[in-house]
């Protein structure tokens, strides 16, 4: 069986103040075990895309996924060759689903 090329994740800086601003809601509003969650949420979630990078639906006027983690979390992203960026973090209580035509 012939070896599959390892995809690289990689965030933006949008997704990355995306998830600063998520954590930092989770420390005021929840405790620290739900921002421990998060980060497992993404992690788990990074695996999953680098073995099946095609797994969630991709939009149909833009060129990119959008993978609805939990009912209240929400990433974007777009493949490329040997890359996965990670476009934006949301989470789905909050009303931001315009930023993404930003990104």
């Amino acid at each position: 069986m012939a070896d599959k090329k390892k995809l690289i994740v990689e965030y933006s800086s949008q997704s990355l103040e995306n998830a600063k601003e998520i954590v930092s809601y989770l420390q005021t509003n929840f405790s620290e075990k739900e921002v421990t969650n998060f980060y497992k949420v993404l992690a788990d979630f990074e695996n999953i895309i680098i073995l099946y990078p095609t797994i969630y639906s991709q939009s149909k006027k833009k060129k990119y996924r959008r993978a609805v983690l939990s009912k209240v979390l929400s990433v974007y992203y777009s493949v490329r060759k040997n890359k996965i960026s990670i476009l934006a973090i949301f989470d789905n209580r909050w009303d931001e689903t315009s930023k993404i035509s930003r990104v």
